[in-house]
């Protein structure tokens, strides 16, 4: 029973030796290599949700820009009057679409017309529900312009108001019932109108725009009476 007593004694006693040794360095550089590989992965993959996680949003603000301001091009478009500007208290243009543009002091590509519809509940603000509009490219910046006033007074500058970016090239077409074209008899108004946008990031962009034009039956009545 000595014997065995002893015995258990000494294996204890080593045991116990062995336990408050800890790890050795071998292990400890272990896991420090395994805690750095999972650090490392983990690292990676919130990097990668991040960054998706950005570009998602650059995307979705982009489309949000872009569906806005066709949205508002689209609302101006279907309410072109057959009206004619005046500026700066001058006699009227004559036509009723401008596609110079250097009235609103631009010498870039855009479109200038009367729209309808300018929301003025029973008159109560002093102006009318008639507004001039005009759409131009400024530094790779769709602008739309217009003034309070249908007839705007001398002096009168347009309220500018940035609608899409990364705009590199505008353009228009005007289709009159049999084709499109680049330009238009003065005092029509065509059945559609097409924007070119040339962008950036999704290149060319094309939108088409019904409004309330002149018909072919109409202009062949005209060219009967004469």
């Amino acid at each position: 029973m000595k014997i065995k007593s002893r015995v258990l004694k000494r294996t204890l006693h080593s045991y116990s030796q062995y336990n408050e040794r800890g790890f050795t360095l071998l292990e400890v550089l272990i896991a420090i290599a395994i805690f750095s590989v999972i650090s490392m992965a983990s690292f990676s993959i919130f990097q990668t949700v991040l960054n998706s996680d950005t570009v998602t949003k650059e995307r979705t603000d982009r489309i949000n820009e872009l569906q806005r301001g066709f949205l508002i091009i689209e609302r101006d478009m279907i309410q072109i009057a057959r009206r004619s500007m005046r500026l700066n208290g001058e006699a009227p243009l004559g036509a009723f679409l401008h596609t110079d543009n250097e009235s609103f002091s631009s010498g870039e590509k855009g479109i200038a017309f009367v729209r309808n519809g300018w929301t003025n509940p029973g008159l109560l603000l002093p102006r009318s529900d008639m507004q001039s509009v005009a759409y131009r490219l400024n530094d790779n910046v769709l602008e739309r312009l217009h003034f309070n006033f249908v007839d705007a007074v001398l002096g009168e500058e347009p309220k500018v108001r940035p609608l899409i970016t990364q705009v590199e090239k505008l353009d228009f077409e005007f289709y009159d019932g049999k084709k499109w074209q680049k330009t238009l008899e003065e005092n029509t108004l065509p059945i559609a109108i097409a924007m070119e946008i040339d962008t950036t990031d999704y290149g060319v962009i094309r939108r088409q725009f019904l409004v309330a034009g002149d018909s072919l039956q109409d202009k062949s009545d005209a060219n009967d009476g004469n």
